[in-house]
């Protein structure tokens, strides 16, 4: 058996994720569904481990001390990224499609609460299942784990990227299809076909034009985003301890989300920062994947005997419920092409990620012609305020409902 130190476990999760790129390369049709590299990647790792644990063969023991500060810096990013400035440009449509989007999640919850019922389980296995893990993907679900193990949920971290995985891959496959339902029953016209989409020029957030910057200017943009991640998770432990004492059991990176978002709203005010969002986000994807990558190659799969049906029961009814909701979203969202391909884009967040819904939704331009408004609300949403309301519709489950 291999026993690997901190250092040496990030790095060894650093060929996972290379492992799960090789992957995406060679087998095209994961590639199609976006299958995310860093999960890939950590899941053929675990499933060897699974096949050396059927065999009374332990491979690896991995020292994971470095995966909680990569999941935090993560998520301080997305803190540090989520501007309320952003709500200025559609704000009344931003805020609707978040309120559908928190109203869903809660619902997500409440039917995975169900099956788990039905099944004799833990109730806190259909949140985990719900949206902890559907509209939170499996970054969330993992960041998650750890509560729903204090909760008594057994297997948590295998439950939580079984369940994404399979919502990523729904996502991706029924997005398209119930959408393109929904443009012919009603006979939607896109009014804005034919014209050219708008080459974006300038900062989604400060709204400057972005300039090549310097070898000496990038060096120095990314050690600013750096210290500033570091002092914001710093401060956001003081600001967790606070929660804890009032009773709250929070996430870890709640409190330096919070921090991050404070930051980002100040500098937005004053100028003082000028915190440059494509690198705090470069930042972020660096070590959430890494962080994917360790968390999945630590997973014991084998704890998952005897779950596999309540998974897909479960599966089958929350497909059904966001594929049926994608007309009470087009409808309040403006019963226009843009509030349709809105839909599409709200299937592939509910059921994965940002990423799967933008994958749906460039597949219905592609089709259908461009759609400026959903390409700028849907974004928005899934991929900065929905993570902040989840997060506490998730906490609330935990903390109130009954074990």
């Amino acid at each position: 058996m291999i026993e690997l130190d901190a250092v040496q476990t990030v790095a060894f999760g650093g060929l996972a994720l290379f492992a799960g790129y090789a992957l995406t390369r060679a087998i095209p049709v994961l590639r199609r569904y976006n299958l995310p590299e860093p999960v890939l990647g950590g899941l053929l790792f675990a499933l060897l481990a699974w096949w050396g644990q059927s065999r009374g063969t332990q491979f690896y023991q991995l020292d994971t001390s470095l995966q909680s500060p990569l999941m935090i810096a993560f998520f301080t990013t997305i803190g540090v990224n989520a501007s309320l400035s952003l709500l200025k440009v559609s704000g009344r449509q931003v805020a609707l499609f978040l309120l559908l989007a928190s109203g869903f999640a809660v619902m997500q919850n409440l039917v995975g609460i169900g099956v788990a019922s039905l099944f004799g389980l833990h109730p806190m296995f259909g949140v985990l299942a719900g949206s902890a893990t559907l509209t939170g993907g499996p970054a969330t679900g993992l960041a998650f784990a750890p509560m729903f193990e204090a909760a008594g949920l057994q297997g948590a971290e295998s439950i939580a990227v079984t369940a994404a995985m399979a919502g990523i891959i729904c996502g991706g496959v029924i997005g398209g299809p119930a959408v393109t339902v929904l443009i012919r029953r009603f006979g939607i016209v896109n009014h804005n076909a034919g014209r050219q989409a708008p080459t974006p020029v300038a900062d989604v957030v400060s709204g400057n034009v972005i300039h090549e910057e310097t070898d000496s200017a990038r060096e120095f943009n990314a050690l600013k985003c750096i210290v500033l991640l570091l002092l914001a998770m710093w401060a956001g432990s003081w600001v967790g301890r606070g929660f804890q004492a009032l009773g709250l059991t929070l996430p870890a990176y709640i409190g330096a989300m919070l921090v991050g978002a404070a930051l980002r709203n100040i500098d937005d005010y004053t100028g003082w920062l000028r915190l440059p969002v494509h690198t705090i986000e470069l930042i972020g994807n660096v070590c959430l994947a890494l962080f994917l990558a360790v968390a999945l190659m630590n997973l014991r799969l084998w704890e998952l005997a005897g779950m596999g049906l309540p998974l897909l029961v479960n599966l089958v009814l929350q497909v059904g419920l966001v594929a049926l909701f994608v007309a009470p979203v087009f409808w309040l969202m403006g019963r226009d092409y843009d509030a349709a391909v809105m839909g599409g884009g709200f299937i592939g967040f509910m059921l994965g990620t940002t990423a799967n819904a933008m994958a749906v939704m460039r597949t219905l331009v592609q089709r259908y012609g461009i759609a400026p408004r959903a390409f700028l609300v849907a974004p928005l949403v899934g991929a900065f305020f929905i993570d902040f309301s989840n997060a506490l519709i998730i906490t609330g489950f935990i903390n109130f409902w009954p074990h």
